[in-house]
């Protein structure tokens, strides 16, 4: 049946807001993007996800719409800096999905389920994609499902998480489910010409995540954050596709939660890590940008565009995709869900997450378990 939905600003974006037993989650109209979400809303009132600094600020003409809204996580399509065009396709950054203006369809809520239903029909290449938004009363966690429809041709795309950490370095102590291998950059992510810094070394390549390459010399810990003060870096990791269901999991010891993120490898084949902590000192950035880390689950060639996602590339050429073929035929269904868990005393990194029936269990790297309610099927159904 149809429910109610608030609309108000939230950040200084109009924004839609629903909730379920547990959650509460805002999606701004501007760009689609999800934030702020409270979990466990009746007790502990957990928000992860992070909110740009300058939300309520003047910024300079020209500035684009995501970077005005920028916050919790979005839908990216195509994925990146798009500043080379596909044919004739010139996409702004991460996509019309991430700046222009959805329509809310409808809300509803039904057997303890609260779905928001927004739709955005597309320009620069004709098509629509409907966004759900589902809550589910009892669930610390936010089903995701983006449907594409009446476009062909390929295209990168992907999820951009925001997660903010706190201000004590390396209270955040991140894992994945089982991947291939990771890189860096190809380029330096951030350039002293440009007001902008970065440390870990160009196009490094490794197999773990606590010692990966800096132009310093030395390695980097990438499974610990905050970290590198007064840089910006970014590193992709491929998933192993042939995991039924990858995931990405931060737990914040000091704070007793874990976050954590689930996905279908095969539709999202990669995990970007998009370390910002204080390496830009452009406008609007201007150096105090810090402890955020974006954990962006995607499908592309790093954070480029669809142009060089589509064409040969570094990744392509070890038999990785980096679009997507969509079909005007058949919609393509990207399914996602972010959810968070409590933990005791003892419970440190996450090593395993078993799905189950109506449930996940978190396995800590200490030993300690959390059974978690959760309807890991939605991952691959998306229903």
């Amino acid at each position: 049946m149809t429910a109610r939905c608030a609309r108000r600003k939230v950040f200084n974006q109009p924004s839609w807001i629903i909730q379920s037993s547990t959650v509460q989650a805002c999606l701004t109209e501007t760009g689609g993007h999800l934030g702020p979400v409270t979990f466990d809303r009746q007790k502990r009132n957990i928000q992860p996800y992070h909110v740009a600094p300058w939300h309520a600020e003047k910024l300079e003409p020209g500035t684009p719409p995501i970077i005005r809204v920028l916050r919790g996580d979005f839908f990216c399509m195509p994925f990146g800096g798009n500043t080379t065009p596909f044919g004739r396709e010139k996409h702004p950054v991460h996509g019309e999905t991430a700046n222009q203006r959805w329509t809310l369809e409808s809300v509803t809520r039904e057997g303890g389920m609260t779905c928001l239903h927004a739709s955005l029909k597309t320009q620069i290449r004709r098509g629509r994609v409907d966004k759900y938004i589902v809550l589910a009363d009892g669930h610390n966690a936010v089903y995701c499902r983006h449907v594409l429809s009446g476009m062909s041709g390929p295209m990168n795309l992907g999820h951009h998480a925001n997660l903010r950490f706190p201000d004590s370095p390396g209270s955040g102590l991140l894992s994945f489910s089982p991947w291939r291998f990771g890189q860096v950059w190809l380029e330096p992510t951030e350039k002293p010409e440009q007001r902008g810094y970065s440390i870990l070394r160009p196009g490094a390549q490794f197999k773990r995540l606590d010692r990966v390459p800096m132009i310093t010399g030395g390695y980097a810990d990438l499974s610990r954050y905050p970290a590198r003060r007064g840089f910006e870096d970014i590193v992709h990791l491929i998933a192993d596709p042939r995991a039924p269901i990858a995931w990405t999991a931060v737990t914040f010891p000091g704070e007793r939660f874990v976050w954590f993120a689930l996905k279908d490898p095969r539709v999202l084949n990669g995990t970007l890590m998009w370390m910002s902590n204080g390496g830009r000192h452009y406008p609007p950035w201007n150096g105090r940008h810090v402890n955020v880390m974006g954990l962006e689950e995607l499908t592309s060639f790093f954070h480029t565009g669809l142009a060089e996602s589509a064409r040969p590339n570094a990744h392509t050429r070890r038999g990785i995709p980096t679009v997507l073929q969509l079909d005007r035929q058949r919609p393509t269904v990207v399914n996602y869900v972010m959810a968070v868990a409590a933990i005791p005393a003892g419970f440190d990194r996450v090593k395993r997450i078993e799905p189950d029936t109506g449930q996940v269990t978190l396995i800590a790297a200490s030993g300690r378990r959390v059974v978690v309610p959760l309807d890991e099927a939605f991952v691959l159904s998306g229903r």
